[in-house]
């Protein structure tokens, strides 16, 4: 999905520390954001190091007009992720999911809070202290991608080399319906929790790595 215009706004700072965001010149205010691919290319050149988010991510509801916005949301917060730019946001669960519904997301920037869980602070405290970037990232070479997923403790490859892998992340990208990408391709990346449902979307979970932060070994 393509925007023209915004979708929502964040609060945006050019520090990441509490203390030196409130010095003077260090707001930037409140930025207008729409769902585009380099969306994050253009804050980070605007100087954005911290961003809060300006509404909770649902994945509790059943509304599709939530579901977008959810969606629209996570992209953000993962892209922001892969920039290592700090986010405050807030996530609200469905208790329908399992307990450890958690865990797909906890490759992301760790939020604020969570709600719809019987546990919250142990969800918590284990997605805050066990957080790293590239926890789940994916890359693509000549003629292949590859997802490197560390969420469940060991390190788990998934390589392709066919060219509708990669049309499937691209639409996956923003989220799309699921009918709209190859259903074979969805189902496997599926298996490897590399997507996430959210009512009839469809949105890729890890995000692009463009270099690595560590010797690509020990990734």
């Amino acid at each position: 999905m393509t925007a023209t215009a915004p979708h929502f706004a964040i609060r945006a700072w050019r520090d990441f520390d509490p203390q030196a965001r409130r010095l003077p010149g260090m707001s930037l205010g409140s930025l207008p954001v729409t769902a585009r691919t380099h969306e994050v290319d253009r804050l980070w050149d605007l100087g954005v190091r911290h961003a809060e988010l300006d509404a909770d991510v649902d994945l509790s509801t059943d509304d599709p007009a939530a579901h977008r916005r959810a969606v629209d949301r996570l992209c953000l917060v993962r892209d922001l992720t892969a920039r290592a730019v700090s986010v405050d946001w807030d996530l609200r669960l469905s208790p329908r999911e399992s307990a450890h519904h958690w865990k797909v997301l906890s490759h992301l920037q760790p939020p604020r809070t969570i709600t719809g869980l019987d546990d919250v602070q142990e969800a918590l405290h284990a997605w805050r202290t066990r957080h790293y970037l590239c926890k789940l990232v994916w890359r693509q070479g000549p003629g292949f991608v590859q997802i490197r997923d560390r969420r469940w403790g060991d390190l788990r490859r998934f390589t392709a080399d066919e060219p509708r892998y990669r049309e499937a992340i691209a639409l996956l990208g923003t989220g799309a319906h699921h009918a709209h990408v190859d259903a074979d391709v969805l189902r496997e990346f599926t298996a490897e929790h590399l997507v996430l449902r959210v009512g009839e979307l469809a949105w890729w979970l890890p995000y692009r790595v463009s270099r690595w932060l560590q010797e690509a070994m020990a990734v």
